[in-house]
């Protein structure tokens, strides 16, 4: 197993070990160096809602952004405010990376969640719902119906509706129902006929029907009606006898952060379900309501949920805008991005003959990097595992699974490659949160069809992207070893980007086979030579880095750090970069999410520049390069700067050597840092500022779309060959 020691960083340079890390935290620093990351999550969130506030973005595309903004904004309150509250209430929380105490970034962060839901509700009402209905695609009001209409709708209504309903009144005999968590309700308030006593119901809005019913089209324009709207036009059927007094929708947010204490259970997978239904009933964190929400019917919410005022959001329009994901997808190529097809990664083109490429034969000509959506997953990591799988050379396959699709083929090809007779290894995550139900069933069906699955490492969760086949050549084993940054799972490859290494080196595939040897059984390794790996070696092995660039730039030559990941948090990590800048080195960061780090303030971080890309795609590589005296070390994988990837996950980076590759990767970093490339700029004070239109007025080079175009020309130029 394991062990949360500091070793050797695998860097396989001799000097390396000359460098004493203790120098390299001698010198001070400012206080108030950091940027306060919650607060810098929600300027991420705010950078995917300018997306859809952007009208030169195609119309669905705006929608789609709503609703990612939207279920980005759940998870945040599931998992980040919950846990702060946890703490707070516990008397756990500590002063946060800038010094506040929880309790007051906990005021910070609501005071900024208000205003920017205000903004992502108006975003709907104001921009992209009228961008809609110009393109002809109408959302509508149940009152702006006309009678025929409307009969239609009851007509639905009682089929398809009304008999999945279950309203639930609250009286002595009925108490106030369990909410669940990101459910939409209506609070319904009415008077008994005979009695003439007020009562109140909850009702659920069905989360199995089609949020947005679509209505026949009208004046050349397609129209959907929200589901909410036909229900609450129709509660005279649900309380037949009674007077509806009045009706709103809410919305509950819960706490459902996972702790399991593995130390004390015996089964990882019986604690999981455990915890899994207990998440269930996590406490309430969040209330939304609509705008016209009475009085009356608000106190009694936040009585019954025990919720303080903080904690509610009124708002205007509909709630739960996650359901404009359904009507993103609307069939209107007029109204979604051009599409990009993937390529095949050139060295896994099929033959003359259009045959199958032999994955195989193609790594032992030289390690492959493919750029993932831009080159296919399907012709590269899918038929990897594949072919694998139906190889008779193939001894065994050992893999890691964090995250998969529900109809996966990277599992099936694991279950081919056991049922054939092969030695198969699944590492599957189960604590990846929210797919921890879903791999509970994987790893099940894993272990039926007779595959070894393991369950990851007490006190730490398995994130590195790792697969390796061991196939017999010629009375010898070679190793073949895919890293990667991003998940084995085909759906999310389409629009998640992310960089995957195919080698056949023996030094790789020696460190990967000791590597899982730690993660199945109890080796204790001490060394890698190619890859760096967190929790041991990973965060020594970066600060080892960067502390040389420094020194070279001391020495007066050129030194450069570029750093590209999702998170930018690590204050030992982000100081070591403080400390190069201050030595003359150019640092680079690219970074989608959060980041804690300050750029450009005089004396500590003038050398430093910080970017961010969004778009079509999501960007989820990890790359790390520095320039090493004209001789580039640069490693791709999967951590990022933060404390759970270098202290509390298992997390690999590899070492790509091939020249072509480190070009390519360096290439990219130049791309995605130029001051002619769309991306947002961050400054010292914390801000965002998006930089899309050039000094001519002119839209600025869109990364994704270049990066696609460059690998369609390498392609039509191996063909011209």
């Amino acid at each position: 197993m394991i062990e949360p020691e500091v070793l050797d960083a695998g860097l396989g340079d001799a000097d390396d070990d000359d460098f004493d890390l203790s120098e390299v935290f001698d010198s001070q620093l400012p206080d108030h160096r950091y940027l306060d990351r919650e607060l810098s999550w929600l300027a991420f969130n705010l950078r995917v809602l300018e997306l859809a506030e952007d009208p030169n973005m195609p119309t669905l595309e705006r929608a789609n952004f709503l609703a990612i903004f939207a279920s980005n904004l759940d998870e945040f309150f599931m998992v980040r405010v919950a846990g702060l509250k946890r703490r707070i209430a516990t008397g756990l929380a500590l002063p946060t990376n800038v010094g506040r105490s929880p309790a007051d970034v906990l005021a910070d962060i609501s005071a900024e969640a208000h205003r920017l839901q205000m903004r992502h509700a108006q975003a709907w009402t104001s921009l992209v719902m009228p961008a809609m209905a110009d393109a002809g695609i109408r959302v509508v009001s149940y009152d702006t119906l006309d009678e025929g209409e409307r009969a239609a709708l009851y007509e639905y209504f009682q089929a398809q509706v009304f008999p999945v309903l279950m309203p639930l009144a609250v009286d002595p005999a009925h108490p106030f129902p369990y909410i669940s968590g990101l459910s939409l309700n209506l609070a319904i308030r009415i008077r008994n006929a005979r009695t003439g006593r007020q009562e109140f119901a909850r009702l659920k809005v069905p989360p199995m029907l089609p949020r947005f019913v679509e209505l026949p089209p009208a004046a050349g324009a397609v129209r959907y009606l929200p589901l909410e709207d036909l229900i609450s036009n129709h509660l005279d059927d649900l309380f037949p006898g009674m007077e509806v007094l009045d009706h709103h929708a809410f919305r509950l947010t819960r706490n459902e952060d996972m702790v399991i204490e593995e130390d004390e259970t015996e089964n990882l997978i019986q604690a999981l379900e455990a915890e899994l239904l207990r998440r269930r009933f996590g406490p309430p964190i969040r209330l939304e309501i609509t705008d016209d929400m009475d009085d009356v019917t608000l106190d009694l919410l936040v009585k019954e949920l025990d919720i303080t005022a903080q904690e509610v959001y009124r708002l205007p329009g509909p709630l739960d805008l996650r359901g404009l994901f359904d009507l993103s997808r609307i069939d209107r190529p007029d109204l979604h991005f051009t599409p990009h097809l993937p390529t095949t990664a050139l060295a896994f083109q099929p033959g003359d003959n259009n045959e199958r490429a032999d994955i195989f034969a193609a790594i032992r000509k030289g390690d492959v990097l493919v750029h993932h959506p831009y080159e296919s997953f399907a012709t590269s990591v899918q038929s990897f595992l594949e072919q694998a799988a139906k190889d008779p050379h193939v001894l065994a396959i050992k893999q890691t699974l964090y995250r998969t699709s529900g109809d996966s083929p990277i599992v099936e090809a694991l279950i081919d490659a056991a049922e054939a007779g092969k030695q198969v290894l699944a590492l599957v995550e189960i604590k990846a949160r929210f797919d921890e139900a879903n791999n509970i069933v994987w790893a099940r069906k894993l272990e039926k069809a007779g595959v070894h699955v393991v369950y990851g490492l007490v006190g730490l969760k398995t994130h590195c992207k790792l697969a390796l086949v061991i196939r017999e050549e010629s009375g010898v084993l070679r190793s073949y070893s895919h890293v990667g940054t991003g998940n084995y799972n085909p759906k999310t490859s389409r629009i998640y980007e992310d960089f995957g290494l195919f080698t056949a080196d023996d030094q790789v595939g020696r460190d990967l086979t000791r590597l899982f040897n730690e993660l199945s059984g109890y080796a204790i390794e001490k060394k890698f030579k190619r890859i760096l790996v967190a929790p041991l070696h990973l965060r020594k092995g970066l600060l080892r880095l960067i502390e040389k660039e420094r020194r070279n730039a001391l020495g007066g030559k050129p030194a450069s750090v570029r750093i590209k990941v999702n998170s930018m948090v690590d204050e030992q990590i982000i100081d070591a970069l403080y400390r190069a800048s201050q030595a003359g080195v150019k640092v680079e960061v690219c970074v989608r999410g959060i980041c804690s780090l300050k750029p450009g303030v005089e004396g500590m971080s003038e050398n430093i520049t910080v970017r961010s890309i969004l778009g079509r795609y999501l960007e989820h590589s990890r790359i790390f390069a520095f320039h090493n005296d004209g001789e580039p070390v640069v490693y791709i994988g999967s951590a990022d700067i933060m404390h759970r990837n270098l202290d509390r996950r298992v997390e690999a980076l590899v070492r790509v050597s091939t020249p072509a590759h480190v070009k390519e990767l360096n290439d990219l970093f130049t791309l995605s840092m130029s001051d002619n490339t769309s991306s947002w700029h961050l400054r010292p004070d914390g801000e965002w500022v998006r930089h899309n239109i050039g000094e001519d007025g002119k839209p600025l080079l869109d990364l994704q779309d270049r990066t696609m175009t460059n690998v369609q020309r390498r392609r039509r130029a191996r063909a011209v060959r």
